[in-house]
């Protein structure tokens, strides 16, 4: 990518869309092009293709989707598979017919079997059975990133993939109703402590493990791998470090400053009891992650303090 190529971010008000748009624009790339939901939206194939035709960009991120947790992907399964499909198959569709330069499509960890070996590599995708509490947006997932794989396979069109782990930081959802593990943590200790609870409930029995990366870090792999990878087959972007959500939710009732006991609710899931990627393609193409979990964590916390009213909303 030029500095002065055009670039659409889809999703750029969202914590992954927002946090490529920070780190190109921390590089210099100055012709970023962007549309919220009530702008454009991706789900309607028309809007899709006469944005295209009137903006012609040369590079898309796509990371435009519907996202939650356990309890939201649980609740509206049928969403979760028809929106992002819907989403997915628009802008990539359109941006092969338009002669877009490149397109990077932003997956996620749980494509991957719900028992697969650790730490997951590639090839292991499909070769088991999903994690049932996130099944349909994983089968969303999957079809993205195999449109991408026959688009480049048939027609040489330079549709990548990249799988991040489980991601927070700045612009994280804190929606009890609808956010992933992390940031509902936060919120919860929060509360807890401008309330003055003595305890705090944690969704399953704490043993489950995970990986985490900072959505910064994240972004600055998308970038690099914009600009360095061509291949049909996806890759993983992790940070190569797992945590136990008890351990996790440890970690961030101390930072909060919550004083109360934590209480996990075994009759809730785990989900996944671990998902680790194998990040070495990745890192032996000479990057590697830059921000510990712990900076992440309170780095995290500052920012939803100073964006209290946001969150609340």
């Amino acid at each position: 990518m030029k500095k002065d190529d055009k670039i659409y971010v889809a999703g750029h008000l969202g914590m992954v869309g927002s946090a490529i748009c920070r780190q190109l624009k921390k590089r210099s790339f100055s012709n970023l092009i962007t549309r919220s939901h009530s702008e454009l939206d991706l789900t309607i194939y028309s809007q899709v293709e006469e944005f295209f035709t009137m903006e012609k960009p040369k590079f898309v991120f796509l990371a435009a989707a519907k996202v939650g947790g356990i309890h939201s992907n649980q609740a509206y399964p049928a969403d979760y598979i028809l929106e992002n499909l819907k989403i997915q198959t628009n802008v990539i569709e359109v941006a092969w017919k338009s002669g877009v330069k490149g397109l990077q499509f932003l997956g996620s960890a749980c494509i991957y079997p719900r028992l697969a070996p650790q730490p997951i590599k590639e090839p292991l995708l499909l070769t088991g059975p999903l994690e049932p509490t996130n099944e349909m947006y994983a089968i969303a997932k999957i079809v993205g990133l195999k449109l991408c794989e026959a688009l480049q396979k048939q027609y040489g069109f330079n549709a990548t993939s990249i799988m991040p782990t489980n991601l927070y930081g700045p612009g994280d959802n804190f929606n009890l109703t609808t956010s992933h593990v992390l940031p509902a943590l936060i919120k919860k200790f929060h509360d807890a402590k401008s309330s003055g609870a003595k305890k705090v409930e944690v969704w399953g029995s704490g043993k489950a493990l995970r990986e985490f990366l900072h959505v910064d870090d994240m972004a600055s792999a998308a970038i690099f791998l914009m600009s360095n990878y061509r291949e049909q087959e996806f890759i993983n972007v992790g940070s190569g470090e797992e945590i136990s959500i008890k351990v996790l939710a440890e970690k961030v009732c101390s930072i909060v400053g919550f004083q109360g006991k934590i209480v996990f609710n075994n009759s809730m899931p785990d989900g996944m009891p671990r998902k680790l990627l194998d990040s070495s393609r990745l890192r032996n193409m000479g990057w590697t992650p830059s921000i510990s979990l712990s900076d992440g964590l309170e780095s995290t916390y500052r920012w939803f303090i100073e964006n209290l009213e946001c969150v609340r909303k």
